[in-house]
């Protein structure tokens, strides 16, 4: 049996209770299960107290209270049972049960998630939303070829624009240095005139701290964990894009669980994906709240930029669709048909 760390009922509880408890989370081992009982392992690569993985917490635990306990998920979370960028194709091969992955990571292997990467096209998390009902079967349909159940989808917060002194518009951009940690976001300063310097994650905090970048994009809840009032004062809450994280299960699983338990799973995810967009919301608006705290502007975007980003959304669906082929336009017809 594997024995990396699982969090079971009793950790959730320990979550729930607060971040003091967090430290207890190494010393837990599995529950014991029922007898007769399936287990599946569910990997994920946050760690336990993100919201994404409290929120499948909630969802193991809904599905063994429903199922009084013939099936039990045990959440393996922070890469313990594999690299999250290798999580999709560990489920796929039946290594275990089920896993989560950030949509943008599938691209290579499933085209149709590249939607979640294409800026300036959402405004809200109602347009966030939209776009995934829209993607769904596509992406069902892309899974179940591969072998694998789409189980649920919940956005990440959405990612804003920081900046070291006031914009008015676009223009205001050029000449920056804005961080950039892949070829879209270098692409993006680009063309808004900015110069792109390559900060991955790892050294975000140390490049604000030195003041090697001018602006960046991403969301209000890094931007409370990277302390970004040290450098920049001011966030723009332009809605870039709101990167999703897709939950799903090995086929030949599914279909082995009886038909009660595979009923319970579907309406725990369900209610999974509701309760987790929730909470993402939350996230961001508690994040907004703190970056206000701490002195840093939260500005609407001027009229004239929210334009000149308009007219880059449409550039970027364009490329999207040209690259992806004529089956984006089941995405992006009717998203912007209805809009």
């Amino acid at each position: 049996m594997n024995h990396a760390p699982v969090i079971s009922r009793r950790s959730f509880t320990l979550l729930a209770c607060g971040a003091g408890a967090m430290s207890a989370l190494s010393a837990l081992s599995p529950a014991s299960a029922a007898p007769g009982a399936t287990v599946w392992r569910l990997a994920t690569g946050y760690p336990a107290e993100n919201f994404h993985t409290v929120n499948l917490l909630a969802m193991a635990q809904e599905v063994e209270l429903a199922t009084q306990g013939q099936l039990r998920i045990e959440v393996h979370p922070k890469n313990t049972l594999v690299a999250l960028n290798a999580i999709r194709a560990a489920v796929q091969d039946g290594k275990f049960e089920a896993g989560e992955a950030i949509m943008s990571s599938l691209v290579a292997d499933v085209p149709m998630a590249g939607a979640d990467s294409v800026p300036f096209i959402t405004h809200g998390y109602a347009d966030a939303m939209r776009l995934w009902r829209i993607q769904r079967p596509l992406i069902e349909r892309a899974f179940a070829q591969r072998g694998l159940r789409v189980l649920y989808a919940v956005a990440w917060p959405p990612q804003g624009l920081y900046a070291n002194r006031p914009l008015g518009g676009m223009s205001d951009l050029r000449g920056l240095r804005m961080r950039a940690y892949n070829a879209t976001t270098a692409r993006i300063a680009t063309l808004m005139g900015a110069v792109p310097v390559d900060v991955p994650a790892t050294e975000l905090d140390r490049a604000l701290a030195d003041g090697r970048i001018d602006c960046m994009m991403t969301s209000a809840v890094t931007g409370v964990e990277s302390r970004v009032w040290q450098s920049m004062r001011f966030f723009y809450d332009i809605d870039a894009w709101f990167p999703k994280n897709l939950v799903f299960a090995n086929g030949r699983a599914w279909d082995a669980l009886p038909a009660a338990s595979r009923a319970a799973l579907e309406t725990a995810s369900t209610a999974a994906e509701s309760r987790g967009w929730a909470a993402s919301a939350a996230a961001a608006a508690r994040a907004m709240d703190e970056l206000r705290r701490n002195g840093v502007k939260t500005e609407a975007v001027p009229y004239l930029f929210s334009r000149d980003l308009q007219r880059l959304g449409e550039h970027f669906s364009l490329d999207w669709v040209k690259q992806t082929g004529v089956g984006a336009n089941e995405v992006f017809v009717p998203y912007f048909d209805k809009r």
